[in-house]
């Protein structure tokens, strides 16, 4: 982001510092001389710097500068504040919709009279290719040149596209298919953690496309999920509008027993930052314990911080920062500069040092040394399972009532068998079976002690004798090419592909529901017996409906973990009592027969883990492979829509919008399209998996002629409106009340009649009717995903009103101008006595202002409240545009 500006109020505050010889200016926080500074949370003294450099007085005021430095007093009362990241990192399954949407506006502005090339980045954009590959071939030493050969043909419209963009517009960088997860190729290779522009040094910062831009926060980056089109605003210019927040300080002491990892470290914070209750604030890490994690460990804490609500979970810059930085090939002069600017600015920290302790919101602690070895499941990441009860666990979930732990088999089926012939061999199924086990996803797959631990886990449990059943779903996907070098050096890949699990890419995979189709005997054993069959992944995300349509349960575990499920082909095993399996010689073989020691795993990483491997990988990361570069994509300022794509189209967001203001209009006699309960997720709203042959978004496909081979993901279709919109509350495991059982149904009110989801909106349109939802706590929870709004407005629903809401999508929803409602605290539809049925009349004002309270008038006479979650005047401006992106439109005209 564009540096000091001219008539910036801190003139005396612009500073010089030499290193090497060299001078550069910057802006000196330490130059208040106010001792408020060196008691900030180190995550604040990023916001404070921003403000201060980009101070204007027009987005970012004095008084927003002083609201900061007094954040001790203001962390309490709700104040505002703008922040201006300096950069913005996409992945493509949101990169695709940002750049479509910046094509559509550049229409938008021409045909209301204005210069379309005033719609360019002028924020720093890193767009990362990890294109989500689909895993329909594995156990094959060719899978990853097959499944990437699959997906450049599915997705070569795509790719085009963001070729396009990269030309048409300024500032966006691309890292081209094959070179890793986003998030991880953030950490190892695009994070600046300082900036230099123009001569002016100051901390790299960012916004991110994706909930698990956190990670980069184990580095010392502040950097967070916003929704795709939050993130157009920043890279137009705009600064966020954001409430200043409060700061959880937690404090890690001790270390890590040597039979745990950095996975059971991340799903014991997460399920107790999510009982403390954290969403909304910044936690930052701090005590003696965290100068013992190593970069990665920390990495994958940060990434999993969506699951446990917070905006942030920062480590601020220490010394193992700067070796990281040195051992990832950063430029040693560069690492030099970054470390004297931090300390120059008070915002290098020593964890050993307590008296550099700044000042929390709250304090809460952990040993390090009380982590015991867990997983997380069935249905949600914060659901933490010590393995030493997981046998236990998932036999009593089978018996519970449906809900995050209970699936509610009957009594006399919770003993089903089902035997199956899978490559001319006869096997079992029962409830527990593992049929899915995927080393998978940034979370773990940045982290060398855990792949190298799965690795080593592989090596012995083979030369042990034992072996993973072939008709497991087995995988592993690195998050990036150096992933795949250290674990063919140390030597232990062959093992690892022995099992199973070859690599078969290097995008977002069983995580996000690109597991590929399971083979069709163990599909039909399944559904035969209709068991609750289970996946195990690396992975940080396993809502209901989002691994795999046919696992049922779904479990969070470390990399060798996953693979030690896999050998056991079961969850339901006492790691303790029971062995693995059986060698050739009938002798049982244990757990922790083939367990790794801490130290043969730290010695192997010293090994191998070092800088030339991350100089040879990213030295060719933004040259693309031949098929890439061959790609010849448009040329010119406007893009040339081609009306027969059915992956790229341009949306209706801008068709009806006028360069006045519209007024506020209320709402009435809105019809629910939906009755929902708690923890809706953005996967039950938007699905980013693979497109059900029944579905409305798969006959609109089979209309224009394609085969259910052609259908790809949601994910990747996230281009085409018409088909995201058709895929709106598409999720099998969406649980409508109307319905009363899972599935993407909902009754049309008016006549009663069931249909799809889709089917009804398009019925309450052509009746001129509003729409509105209905639902409970943490609506929105999950993935950062622009098209759980966009697809909602498209059906016509004016607003929702729940019990609560996950940050991102709540400002995803205000970025389309759909009103988020909240019942008022202890109330909720049933408490009202509201079926969903009724219609509702919401009193919106002319004056409507933040935080206010609105009349809900229901049919049935029933007349509530509810609190408009316009959290921000910008939020409320937006609203009144129609969403931020009319609004930055009607600023440039």
């Amino acid at each position: 982001m564009a540096a000091g500006p001219k008539d910036n109020p801190f003139p005396s505050h612009l500073q010089t510092l030499t290193v090497d010889s060299k001078d550069y200016r910057y802006y000196s926080l330490p130059a208040f001389q106010d001792s408020r500074y060196e008691k900030l949370p180190f995550s604040i003294r990023v916001l404070l710097e921003s403000a201060v450099r980009n101070c204007d007085e027009f987005q970012v005021k004095k008084q927003d500068v002083e609201n900061i430095l007094n954040w001790q007093e203001n962390q309490e009362k709700n104040v505002e504040i703008p922040f201006r990241p300096a950069r913005v990192i996409l992945q493509d399954f949101t990169g695709v919709p940002a750049v479509v949407d910046f094509a559509a506006m550049r229409d938008a502005v021409k045909r209301l009279g204005g210069d379309p090339e005033k719609i360019n980045p002028k924020c720093p954009a890193d767009l990362v290719i990890d294109h989500s590959v689909q895993v329909d071939v594995a156990r094959s030493a060719t899978a990853l040149q097959k499944n990437q050969e699959l997906e450049f043909d599915r997705n070569k419209e795509r790719f085009v596209f963001l070729k396009w963009g990269a030309k048409a517009l300024k500032n966006m960088l691309i890292v081209p298919p094959g070179s890793g997860i986003v998030h991880q190729v953030n950490l190892e290779y695009l994070a600046r953690v300082v900036f230099e522009e123009n001569g002016i040094l100051y901390p790299d910062s960012l916004v991110g496309t994706d909930s698990h831009t956190t990670m980069i926060n184990g580095l010392g980056v502040v950097g967070w999920g916003v929704g795709g089109i939050e993130a157009e605003a920043v890279m137009l210019g705009q600064a966020i509008s954001m409430v200043l927040p409060k700061v959880v300080g937690y404090k890690i002491t001790g270390q890590l027993s040597p039979l745990c990892t950095s996975t059971d470290a991340v799903l014991t914070i997460t399920k107790h930052l999510r009982q403390i209750g954290v969403v909304g604030k910044f936690v930052e890490f701090f005590g003696d314990g965290v100068a013992s994690l190593s970069i990665a460990d920390r990495a994958t804490i940060s990434n999993m911080c969506p699951e446990y609500g917070a905006t942030i979970g920062f480590f601020p810059v220490d010394q193992m920062s700067m070796t990281y930085l040195k051992n990832t090939a950063r430029d040693e002069k560069r690492v030099a500069l970054v470390e004297a600017y931090l300390k120059q600015n008070k915002m290098f920290r020593n964890f050993n040092d307590a008296s550099e302790d700044p000042v929390f919101s709250e304090i809460v602690e952990l040993n390090l040394s009380d982590v015991v070895p867990c997983c997380s499941g069935p249905k949600r990441p914060h659901d933490k399972v010590p393995v030493a009860d997981m046998k236990d666990d998932f036999t009593k979930c089978l018996s519970n009532k449906v809900g995050f732990k209970g699936f509610a088999v009957p009594q006399d089926k919770l003993a089903t068998t089902v035997p199956m012939v899978f490559e001319g061999k006869e096997y079992t199924l029962t409830h527990g079976s593992v049929v899915i086990a995927a080393v998978t996803s940034c979370t773990n797959t940045s982290n060398p002690s855990v792949m190298l631990g799965a690795g080593l886990l592989a090596k012995k449990a083979v030369e042990a004798g034992l072996s993973v059943n072939p008709y497991i779903k087995t995988s592993l996907s690195p998050g990036s090419g150096v992933v795949t070098c250290y674990l063919k050096e140390s030597g232990v890949m062959p093992f690892l592909e022995t099992l199973g699990f070859d690599v078969v890419g290097y995008g977002c995979m069983t995580c996000i529901g690109n597991s590929g189709p399971l083979a069709e005997p163990v599909s039909q054993a399944i559904e035969k017996g209709d068991l609750v069959a289970c996946g195990v992944l690396s992975g940080n995300r396993n809502f209901e409906g989002r691994i795999h349509p046919l696992t049922r349960a779904n479990y969070l575990a470390s990399p060798p973990l996953v693979i030690a499920y896999a050998i056991a082909g079961t969850v339901c095993i006492d790691f303790e009592k029971e062995p693995l399996g059986i060698n050739g010689d009938g002798k049982p073989v244990f757990l922790r027969d083939i367990w790794p020691s801490r130290e043969e795993i730290q010695q192997i990483e010293r090994n191998v883990v070092v800088p030339a491997l991350f100089k040879e990988v990213y030295s060719r990361i933004e040259e693309g492979t031949e098929r890439w570069n061959s790609l010849d994509a448009p040329e010119g300022m406007l893009y040339p829509w081609d009306p027969k794509s059915t992956y790229i189209k341009s949306p209706p967001f801008f068709e009806t919008m006028t360069k006045e203001l519209p007024p506020v209009q209320p709402i009435t006699d809105a019809y629910a399209l939906l009755n929902l309960g708690d923890s809706v997720t953005t996967d039950h709203i938007s699905p980013a998996g693979s497109i059900a042959r029944n579905s409305p978004a798969a006959r609109y496909l089979a209309g224009r002629g394609l085969t259910p081979r052609e259908f790809n993901s949601y994910g990747s279709r996230r281009g085409n409106d018409a088909v995201m919109a058709r895929g709106t509350f598409g999720n099998i495991r969406l649980f409508n009340k109307f319905i009363g059982k899972a599935g993407p149904k909902t009754v049309h009110v008016p006549s009663g009649e069931q249909m799809d989801v889709f089917d009804a909106a398009e019925r309450y349109r052509s009746e001129g009717k509003n729409l509105i939802i209905l639902t409970g706590k943490e609506y929105g929870s999950g993935s950062s995903r622009d098209w759980a709004a966009k697809g909602p407005w498209m059906m016509g629903i004016r607003a929702v009103i729940a019990e609560s809401y996950e940050r991102i999508h709540r400002s995803n929803l205000v970025g389309m101008g759909i009103i988020p409602l909240q019942y008022m605290q202890g109330e909720n539809a049933d408490s009202l006595n509201l079926t969903g049925k009724e219609t509702f009349t919401i009193d919106l004002p002319q004056d409507l202002a933040t935080g206010m309270v609105v009349d809900v008038k229901a049919s049935s006479g029933t007349t509530f409240k509810a609190l408009v979650r316009f959290d921000t005047e910008v939020e409320l401006a937006y609203f009144r545009n129609g969403g931020i992106l009319n609004y930055m439109i009607r600023g440039m005209l």
